[in-house]
């Protein structure tokens, strides 16, 4: 049987990541980037699909994980009946991309075995292992992995083993290397301590959160697994670290996530500005104007980017992965890169607006760019588009779009009133009237009174709670209610929210989206239910794996679905984190700190 996806934890190094399973064994691995090709792709498939297995010969009795506090280097103790033992995994910051491992016994004595099996190109082809004076390299298809480990091993064809013996107090470190072309295989050797300095560094990043609320732990460790999302070459985010992790086991929705959606993006810069982490901010401020940048002074907003700001290349399936739980296909591009969607360039200037506001510095260029989108969204915001779910069927005219659009044009006459920069004010200001009063004619589902999803299509949908939030309407509105009681009552199960009803699903059916579960929340909290959102807020928090991680969807029945970790899903757990936190400051008599969810008038 495969791992379920919550056995998983995260390691990374602001390049790529890896996910180590509870049961000791790396089985996704992209280096030297996470786009790369994965050279361990056993998460889509089997062993023989590339992994790398360290634990305890006998099967362990008991398995207990934790992150190091506040960083990113994870332990995993393994008892037996012969001892314990903990592995300490992390990916150091390094000019290469590497893993280290490091195995400590701590009590009794434990037989250890080890299996080290690349298989290059996503599963495909395998490694051709040669013994070199400093280590074993293991040559594919890509550049070469290097292993270096003070434990004897032996080569078997395609793999390199090992068994061997730690008595308490022993220990013993291995170390995988993807080396850059300027790096000599006896110059990459690190040390035990670059796994303190690798959380040494964790911390430091950590102390810079402003975040003191009551939920310190949930908050840091969604922030840092944000942080680990971030390819720090070109301050860009992706969505996930991982592809083809399905919305329903056995499904075919089935999509890769390792770009940077505008959306996510946006909204994990506005966390960013909420906890005082301002480099993250102005380092995606400049790969922002680089992505929607077409070099000839024109600006073109796509719906995601590679992590280096450029159109990702196009959708393929991976015939020779059979899938986690035979969820086919396996895919890897994303074809989402070609739709409409109108909600990212409300996004874009709510982000901008709230950096402004925040003290992150923007350019003339900056709002240069805003103004040509604005220009087009001026023409283009009545038209129909693809959504924020990107569902693959025709354009239609999503209510949640045009909220959206409202939005930008909002934020940017705001923008141009407090900071005196040049518009056409009067034109912004009668297109946001427009918009306002097309979406309160068209987007209404008659005989309840309720936003329904698209202008003529009377379903319901999560994505209408952001309205409130957004400050479309204030929440004790008639029909912002009307649309809460529609969504608790027809997309809510044990608690938790669905995007849509299953007939718009793209495989018939889905997990429950905890991002939009956090939206509930909010809406809660500001329509005056604290005592709901917050028990809400809490089993939220259950559904996180026991290293504190989220998946894009949860499912009673499987747990945690869809790619892992997810940068939506915990962004979103942040922001209700701080609103929660700013209703409990208003109700004491306390200022409440900046949120986007509270634009001022």
């Amino acid at each position: 049987m495969p791992q379920a996806i919550e056995d998983y934890a995260l390691i990374g190094d602001l390049c790529t990541a890896a996910l180590v399973s509870r049961t000791g064994s790396i089985d996704w691995f992209c280096p030297p980037r996470f786009d790369s090709p994965a050279c361990f792709a056993a998460l889509l498939g089997t062993h023989e699909h590339g992994h790398w297995r360290l634990a305890p010969s006998a099967e362990p009795t008991e398995i207990k994980r934790y992150y190091q506090p506040d960083t990113l280097v994870l332990c995993t103790e393994m008892s037996t009946a012969g001892g314990r033992v903990r592995i300490t995994d992390c990916m150091p910051f390094d000019d290469n991309v590497t893993i280290l491992r490091h195995v400590e016994a701590l009590e009794g004595c434990v037989e250890m075995e080890m299996c080290l099996l690349p298989r290059f190109g996503y599963g495909k082809d395998a490694a051709r292992i040669e013994q070199q004076d400093h280590g074993v390299c293991l040559v594919g298809t890509e550049h070469p992995l290097w292993l270096f480990t003070d434990v004897s091993y032996e080569l078997r064809d395609d793999r390199v083993t090992a068994a061997f013996t730690l008595n308490a107090g022993e220990h013993r470190l291995m170390q995988l290397t993807h080396l850059n072309a300027d790096t000599q295989p006896e110059g990459a050797q690190c040390s035990e301590g670059a796994i303190e300095d690798c959380a040494g560094w964790w911390r430091s990043w950590v102390r810079q959160c402003s975040y003191r609320g009551r939920w310190r732990e949930a908050v840091v460790r969604s922030l840092i697994t944000l942080k680990a999302l971030t390819y720090a070459p070109s301050g860009g985010m992706v969505a996930a670290p991982t592809s083809s992790l399905p919305e329903l086991p056995g499904g075919a929705a089935n999509w890769d996530y390792r770009f940077c959606w505008l959306r996510d993006a946006v909204l994990a810069v506005d966390t960013f500005l909420d906890s005082n982490l301002f480099d993250e901010s102005r380092a995606w401020h400049d790969w922002l104007l680089r992505a929607i940048n077409e070099g000839n002074g024109d600006v073109d907003v796509d719906v995601l980017y590679s992590i280096t700001g450029e159109h990702p290349e196009p959708e393929q399936q991976l015939d020779w992965l059979p899938g986690w739980q035979n969820s086919r296909p396996v895919r890897i591009g994303n074809a989402a890169a070609d739709q409409h969607q109108l909600d990212v360039y409300g996004l874009l200037m709510d982000v901008l607006h709230i950096g402004r506001r925040s003290g992150m510095e923007t350019t003339s260029q900056t709002w240069d760019y805003q103004c040509k989108i604005m220009d087009f969204l001026v023409e283009q915001w009545c038209e129909p588009d693809e959504g924020i779910w990107e569902l693959r069927g025709q354009p239609q005219h999503y209510t949640h779009s045009k909220v959206y659009a409202w939005v930008a044009f909002d934020r940017s006459i705001r923008d141009a009133e407090e900071f005196g920069l040049k518009s056409p004010l009067e034109l912004w200001r009668n297109v946001r009237d427009e918009i306002h009063a097309d979406v309160c004619e068209n987007g209404i589902e008659p005989s309840r009174g309720a936003f329904q999803q698209t202008y003529d299509k009377a379903r319901p949908d999560a994505s209408l709670l952001m309205i409130p939030l957004l400050g479309f309407l204030p929440a004790d509105d008639a029909r912002v209610q009307a649309t809460l009681a529609w969504i608790e009552e027809t997309l809510c199960k044990d608690g938790l929210v669905y995007r849509f009803l299953d007939e718009d699903a793209f495989a018939g059916s889905e997990g429950a989206f905890p991002t939009c579960s956090f939206w509930l929340a909010d809406v809660l909290t500001m329509s005056g239910r604290t005592e709901e959102a917050e028990a809400l807020f809490e089993k939220l928090l259950g559904l996180r794996n026991d290293v504190g991680l989220l998946a894009e969807e949860y499912d009673p029945a499987y747990g945690l679905l869809g790619n892992f970790p997810q940068a939506l899903s915990h962004l979103a757990l942040i922001k209700t984190a701080y609103l929660i936190d700013r209703d409990e400051d208003a109700h004491r008599g306390g200022q409440p700190e900046r949120h986007s969810y509270r634009p001022v008038p």
